[in-house]
Formats: structure tokens, sequence, C-alpha cells
């Protein structure tokens, strides 16, 4: 039976990988947007704004899930008003979502809040996870911790089932970090960055949307962390890339250097340097397969496809095909 599924804020890498493989089955998939509304592969796009959602609850009324993916992107300097707002999109978001289910007479079964895997500590000495793991200080654990409460205060009383998804690094050739650090290997510059120790922890996009899928099918609520079994360290991930895409040359990035890249380029280094080494414990204790555990095969599958494509691509644009559809 199709299913009906809001996604706010699924315009981003995330929310469109979800949107697309939710259409794919053909369930009903509404994205909530700030921009305008349309069809568009059989995803209805409806436009919204946080802070005036004004009829939000005759949408999620009788709908089966709800998720929520809206926040401003963390990739930025961290200046007072950039904070602000990285802050209050979320809570905003997450405030009207829950406000709404709260007004819904058949309200969701179901709300999937995202978050973020970098509530834990820095830790370079043990795995992380939700069970045993230890919060960590700063402003980006202030946000994931805000973020979390907000969520479980909106949704008191409610007969909606609250899941806090706590995410790692998604990889994949659609967005997001992937291809940036493709890039950065193709400069030469695709050495460890300052000691190479820190720990990446990650998800291929495909088991992302799996375990998403596995939390839907379940009756549990609470916290789940969304990340492959086997976090990596910088200095092997960045390896892998090399070894994937051949550079003539690789220079290491000092701290020093980093500090000055970042500050260039409006963003802060604990992007690249907190060691995030979290572990999906509550998915594999429930039984979850994960077909890409660990971050060699991801990437060879993701490298792979993108070859793909690429080949595809200049094959249709080549001078015989080109002749060919001229004819």
């Amino acid at each position: 039976m199709a299913r009906r599924i809001i996604i706010a804020g699924g315009s981003g890498l995330i929310g469109s990988l979800l949107a697309r493989h939710f259409a794919d089955r053909k369930d009903d998939v509404i994205v909530l947007t700030r921009g305008k509304g349309r069809t568009s592969r059989g995803i209805q796009f409806v436009n919204w704004d946080p802070e005036d959602p004004k009829d939000l609850h005759e949408l999620l009324n009788n709908a089966h899930i709800v998720i929520g993916l809206s926040g401003a992107s963390v990739d930025s300097r961290y200046t007072k008003a950039r904070k602000w707002e990285i802050m209050h999109s979320r809570l905003a978001s997450t405030w009207a979502i829950g406000d709404a289910i709260g007004k819904c007479e058949h309200p969701p079964q179901l709300w999937l809040q995202a978050g973020t895997a970098t509530i834990y500590r820095h830790a370079e000495d043990r795995p992380m996870d939700q069970f045993t793991g230890e919060p960590g200080k700063g402003f980006s654990v202030e946000v994931a911790r805000t973020w979390e409460a907000a969520a479980k205060r909106s949704i008191e009383g409610c007969e909606t089932r609250l899941v806090l998804l706590r995410m790692a690094m998604v990889l994949s050739n659609a967005g997001g970090v992937l291809p940036k650090l493709q890039q950065i290997v193709r400069m030469g510059l695709g050495g460890k960055h300052a000691s190479g120790e820190q720990f990446v922890s990650w998800i291929h996009e495909k088991d992302l949307v799996r375990a998403i899928e596995h939390i839907m099918s379940s009756k549990t609520e609470g916290i789940y962390d969304l990340a492959a079994p086997e976090p990596v360290k910088d200095r092997l991930l960045m390896e892998m890339l090399r070894a994937q895409l051949r550079p003539w040359i690789s220079f290491p990035k000092p701290r020093w250097m980093l500090e000055i890249g970042a500050w260039l380029m409006r963003t802060e280094t604990e992007l690249i340097l907190k060691s995030r080494r979290v572990v999906p414990t509550r998915l594999l204790n429930e039984g979850f397969e994960f077909r890409y555990p660990g971050i060699s095969t991801a990437l060879v599958d993701l490298m792979r496809k993108q070859q793909s494509a690429t080949l595809a691509q200049r094959s249709l644009t080549s001078p015989q095909v080109l002749r060919h559809e001229n004819l």
C-alpha cells in the first residue's frame, strides 16, 4: 500500500535521496520547500515557511510519516549571526512540525527527525554510540542537543512515535562531501588533514536509505546512530581516494594551512579535524545488515558508478553519436 510521506527540507542531498527512493516505490511524496510549488517526477513540492507554517497540520493529517531535515548549512564560519541562523532554522522547523502534529485529528504514525553524530565528543580512543557515547562541547554539540530536545518537547502527549537520527557523513555522488573531497584530491591536495589520526564516521547513500526503511518498518522509537560500522581514519580515507583518482601529486595539509583555508573558504576546521568515531550499535543489535560496512567497498561502488556515468555521457556526445543524431 502506498504511504503518504512528508519531507520537510527535502531539497538537500538526504532529502533528495529519500524523496526519489519513496517515489520509486510509488509512495505519495510531498516535499516542503522554501522554493516554488511544483510537481516533478512524481514528487509534489509544496512551499512552506517554518516561521509561518499556516495549514501545515492539514498536510500532516492522515500522513503515515513526516521526516524533518530542515536546517541551515553548518559549512560556514561560526559568526554570531550565522550561529543564530543555524540554531534557529533547526528549532523553527522542528517546532512547526511538532505543533502541526499536535493539531492533527489523525496524526502521522512516525516522525523521523534528523540530528547529527557530532553530538559526541572528539574520540580517537574508543567508539561512540547512543548507549556509551560521551557528549562533547562547543557550538555544534549545543546545536545537536538543543535540536533533539526541541523535538522531544514538541511531541509530548502525542501518539506519534518519534525517532531521532544521529547521522554521519553521507557518501554519495549526488552531492555532499564526497565530490568536494574528490576535487581536493584532483587539485593535488589529497594528503591527510593535520595528523590524519582523527576518525571519520560515514554511511553509504544506499545504506542510509535502507536503514531508514528498517526504522520505518519497526515499532521502535528513540535514538538511532546512522553510520557505517567501520569508521575510518582521515589519513586512510584520503589514501583510498588517491588510489582511486591517482593524482600526479598530493600534498598533506598541516593544521596552519587548514586554518588559513577555512578562513578563505568561510568555513570551520572543526568539520574536518573533529574525530567522529560513531558506530550503529542499535541497528546492528536489531539485525540490520550493511551492504557497505567498510570504506573500501563503499568508495569502489561509488567511483565505479561515477565512471560509468561519465563514460555514458561521453558516448552520447561523441562525434559518431552526434553525426548519427544529425542525420
